[in-house]
């Protein structure tokens, strides 16, 4: 097999040896990192949630699993560099590939599992990746149909493995990977190299592959996560995808190399997992707003789930003051959390610092992260950003230029403001609406939007107008059984709380939910896609 060659920027030799000598940097792999944990607590629990593929185990029977598929993909030529793509929900088998791919010191691909045909094309493409790990379908995703529709472009592409018995006779059963011998221990690569190429989840149209190193990662799950999820509590049942960086690293690396229960579920359901939450006596809510807010929103919610969710980390997206202010007023500790694909945990908080910071901020910068903010002290301006998690460059070379500078500094694209070293996002970039020469924040009226009872989520976007630029659109999903907010009472409440008249939507769209990321994240590209679109055919 060929491995690809990247561009990739590595820190100042000073840089390097400071997250060395702090101990955010060792000589460990992706692989060893994980082994060491679920070798120390084998009969730790493993669940996994589906109504199609449920599985039962122990870390040592994951960790028997991982060994043997490794050597399944070494018999079919697979080293230490090799790219290994995956397409999987959240099933054991992804758990073991993961774990597989990582102990070889394999480049891994992870595709969110409801991408089609068109993503899968320009990952598996981009990413040059020789093994490709997926099932037939799931839900309503034709995996193997979409394959077909691409595969003659894919020239990297030697070996796609199928999950399950339907599969065509070029492809090779995950089973039949499963009869070998084990591994016997993971195998030890440079700590520079990749171990992840993870794409960006479709916040905008273009998504980049953004390539994390062994020892990037291994900063993210020894000394970050630790800080937002102390060790020993509850188990929390994960709703994120193990293809995203929210269900990779918390549903799978951080509990294995702790020793503590994997708990997963491949398709988020409020009354499955309210009844798994009493059932084996698991947290749930982490992720993005919408994990929590499903649950506290739902009828079947009660004081015995209310106390089983003593905090819960919130991220992916911006997180709203005021549902983080709901959750806190019941008893449940809020953690906000913010990062990207290109730096996972930029800041973050520990669920025992001030309850008002925590609420009203994003965090403070976990340990070794620098932040920057492009503006006057005080004022929001553009984050910039460094730490020993910030990944190695994207996989074009170009970008990487771009957005990372000779001194290791990463342009987020987000903007903030600093305060005593708290960080507040207060918007992107590229997400200003500009109506009549005024710039508005979309986050702003978010926010103030959500203070609504009859709003559950809020996505504001510009939509072109010829005579003012843009108008601003507030796309809203309502509660269960609430009436969703009309035009007038939107006004009515952002005048009764002092917002500026310039910053009111023009227009209300009621919603049953929205175009989604695998994180949770609200496709904002997609609803201004839509607004254009209904401009064209007027």
């Amino acid at each position: 097999m060929t491995t690809p060659e990247w561009t990739l920027r590595e820190p100042s030799s000073a840089l390097g040896d400071a997250y060395h000598r702090a101990g955010w940097w060792n000589d460990d792999s992706l692989g060893q990192l994980v082994e060491r944990g679920m070798r120390g607590a084998p009969h730790t629990p493993v669940r996994i949630w589906s109504a199609t593929r449920p599985w039962q185990g122990t870390l040592g029977e994951l960790l028997d699993g991982s060994y043997r598929f490794a050597v399944g993909l070494r018999h079919l030529g697979v080293r230490s560099g090799d790219v290994v793509a995956m397409q999987l929900p959240n099933w054991i088998e992804g758990a073991i590939t993961w774990f597989a791919a990582s102990m070889l010191g394999v480049v891994v691909v992870p595709v969110v599992h409801y991408y089609g045909a068109r993503e899968l094309a320009f990952i598996l493409g981009e990413s040059r990746a020789q093994i490709f790990v997926t099932t037939n379908r799931f839900g309503s995703v034709d995996y193997l149909a979409n394959l077909e529709a691409v595969r003659r472009d894919l020239d990297a592409l030697e070996h796609v493995i199928v999950v399950g018995d339907d599969r065509p006779a070029s492809a090779t059963g995950f089973d039949d990977l499963m009869a070998h011998d084990r591994l016997e221990a993971a195998v030890t690569v440079d700590p520079a190299s990749p171990a992840l190429i993870a794409y960006t989840s479709g916040t905008t149209a273009h998504p980049k592959g953004v390539i994390q190193s062994q020892r990037a990662i291994g900063a993210e799950v020894r000394a970050h996560l630790p800080v937002l999820i102390p060790p020993r509590r509850r188990p929390v049942l994960l709703g994120a995808p193990i293809s995203h960086a929210t269900g990779m690293l918390l549903g799978l690396l951080l509990p294995a190399s702790r020793g503590e229960p994997i708990q997963l579920i491949d398709s988020w359901d409020p009354p499955t997992v309210l009844d798994a939450m009493l059932t084996d006596d698991l947290s749930a809510g982490s992720g993005a707003t919408v994990f929590l807010t499903s649950l506290l929103d739902h009828p079947a919610f009660t004081d015995d789930h209310r106390a089983r969710m003593e905090s819960v980390v919130l991220g992916g997206s911006s997180v709203p003051t005021t549902i983080a202010a709901t959750a806190e007023a019941q008893g449940i500790g809020v953690v906000r959390s913010y990062g990207l694909t290109e730096m996972p945990t930029v800041t973050g908080a520990a669920p025992d610092d001030d309850a008002r910071l925590r609420v009203s901020t994003d965090g403070h910068g976990l340990p070794g992260v620098e932040i920057r903010i492009l503006a006057p002290a005080g004022e929001p301006g553009e984050i910039v950003t460094r730490g020993p998690d910030l990944f190695s460059g994207y996989t074009d070379a170009t970008l990487t230029a771009e957005y990372l500078d000779r001194d290791g500094w990463f342009s987020t694209g987000d903007v903030g403001v600093l305060d005593d070293g708290w960080l507040t996002i207060t918007d992107r970039t590229k997400d200003v609406i500009i109506r009549n020469g005024v710039n508005i924040s979309p986050a702003e009226v978010e926010n103030a939007l959500l203070q609504l009872p009859a709003i559950a989520e809020v996505a504001v976007v510009g939509r072109p107008d010829p005579r003012t630029g843009e108008r601003a659109v507030a796309v809203v999903r309502a509660p269960t059984d609430v009436p969703a907010p009309d035009l007038a009472e939107v006004r009515r409440h952002l005048d009764a709380i002092g917002l500026g008249k310039p910053k009111w939507p023009e227009e209300v769209r009621i919603v049953d939910d929205f175009p989604r990321t695998a994180a949770g994240k609200i496709k904002k590209f997609e609803l201004r896609a839509d607004l254009r679109a209904e401009l064209r055919d007027e």
